[in-house]
């Protein structure tokens, strides 16, 4: 990833030299694609919005293929606080690896996110560090669905239903990790540095506060109310696209965990059923024996389940193998699947003593723990890497 990091405007003070070191210091982190007209008019009313006394440094990270970065140096020139751009030429893991970017960078007490739209009101970024401070959160949350919020600026009833559908689903999915959290999607809050792990991160999209809230646990939650506005210049980046990275990325998280995994992994098994079957009636009723109708029909359910746990269950481990070695070894295991439980259901008969119903049912238990078991060891599990003392001995 090419970066460039540029600081645009010195600090107002000599004492904004070691933020870290002044108590309720901010990293004010604005990640932005392609937002030249609206970076004036946030800087302006951020400039009208902080307090004197509030040590903050404002970072955009800038994934742009426009002149947004210019705009940016333009407009920090006449900014009473530092005013920093970081441009990805690379836009790894979306909005939500451009603030993961931004969070490696701070080294206040604070790291604040907000978008560059001024659909969140710049005016309340003191508000959420303050609320910080004064109850001792850890994560301050801007909600529109608490007393005195609102999701005004939500253009048209199509997206007020996926925004609340969303907002259904993941608190669902996540009541521990969301408790406390009315609104898990907003894209508006403040964090203490502290709590925040930037490399247990591991973004997709636009939803970087609940990957936050999921993967770092923060202690105490607080929230206060805000009116989500209309976007001040440019459209809307919530795309389809992103909607299914937005479950993508749910389905990793929710399936962090080897148990949760598993459960997944058996899941997808049994949806393998559809299109095994599916493939089994077309090839026998197009005239082919019933038993390669069977092998081929096999394949068929072994392709889908192969790709269902790429997107939904091992999504950051695909890198490490080839997508045909992992093919390769995927099939392998799911058609050894069915060597092994013919012979595992003849001991559990004859040594055991088992009727055929449950020893049957035993053999597809014992041969989906030792799949699943195999996957994760065998096609998932990063390649070992020599040591660079081996390296250089070899």
């Amino acid at each position: 990833m090419t970066e460039d990091l540029r600081s645009l405007h010195a600090p107002v003070g000599a004492e904004l030299a070691d933020p870290g070191t002044l108590t309720g210091s901010v990293t004010l982190i604005i990640p932005t694609f392609n937002e030249s007209g609206n970076v004036a008019e946030l800087l302006r009313r951020l400039g009208d919005a902080l307090p004197e006394h509030l040590p903050c440094d404002v970072l955009f990270v800038d994934d742009s293929t426009d002149d947004t970065p210019a705009v940016i140096e333009k407009a920090a020139a006449d900014h009473p606080f530092p005013v920093s751009v970081l441009h990805r030429e690379v836009p790894e893991g979306g909005l939500g690896g451009a603030v993961v970017e931004g969070i490696r960078r701070a080294d206040t007490d604070w790291v604040v996110v907000m978008d560059a739209d001024l659909q969140h009101p710049p005016h309340l970024v003191p508000e959420l560090v303050g609320e910080g401070m004064r109850t001792g959160a850890d994560l301050v949350v801007a909600s529109r669905y608490i007393s005195g919020g609102s999701r005004a600026g939500l253009a048209g009833n199509y997206r007020i239903a996926v925004s609340r559908g969303a907002t259904w689903l993941t608190k669902g999915l996540f009541p521990r990790a969301l408790r406390g959290i009315s609104d898990p999607m907003s894209g508006f809050f403040a964090m203490r540095r502290s709590v925040v792990t930037a490399d247990a991160l591991k973004p997709l999209g636009y939803k970087i506060l609940l990957e936050l809230a999921v993967r770092c646990r923060p202690g105490k939650v607080a929230e206060v109310p805000f009116v989500f506005q209309d976007r001040y210049s440019g459209e809307s980046k919530s795309t389809a696209r992103e909607g299914m990275r937005f479950l993508a990325h749910l389905a990793s998280l929710r399936s962090a965990t080897p148990l949760a995994r598993m459960i997944g992994f058996g899941l997808i098994g049994l949806s393998g059923f559809v299109p095994n079957l599916a493939a089994l009636w077309l090839l026998t009723h197009t005239g082919m024996h019933y038993l390669p109708a069977e092998i081929l029909a096999n394949q068929a359910g072994v392709l889908w389940n192969f790709v269902l746990i790429e997107v939904l269950l091992f999504r950051d481990r695909r890198r490490h193998r080839h997508w045909a070695d992992r093919v390769g070894r995927f099939a392998l295991l799911a058609n050894a699947d069915l060597l092994l439980r013919i012979p595992l259901i003849a001991v559990f008969v004859a040594k055991l003593g088992m009727s055929v119903l449950p020893a049957t049912a035993l053999a597809l238990v014992t041969t989906f723990v030792l799949r699943f078991a195999a996957t994760e060891a065998l096609v998932y599990l990063p390649r070992k890497t020599p040591k660079p003392e081996e390296s250089a001995r070899s």
